[in-house]
């Protein structure tokens, strides 16, 4: 049986709960340091529907020239 995706978490304290290194950044929005702080992954969390928004994914120095609560994919 294919194992289902575990949901993203109702609120702050049960993301943080399993990551350790997620910071949050206001709007809804989460970072998360990837590959020892090398990239940058930020997500804006629907925490109700238990879904992540994928808004940027980047490396550390291209995360420091963006602004984490707005940013949009493009």
């Amino acid at each position: 049986m294919p194992k289902r995706p575990r949901p993203c978490g109702n609120s702050p304290a049960h993301i943080k709960a399993q990551y350790r290194n997620a910071s949050f950044v206001g709007n809804n929005r989460v970072v998360f340091n990837i590959k020892g702080n090398d990239y940058r992954l930020v997500v804006a969390i629907a925490y109700r529907l238990q879904v992540a928004y994928i808004k940027f994914v980047g490396t550390h120095r291209e995360y420091d020239a963006i602004d984490a609560v707005t940013v949009e994919m493009g």
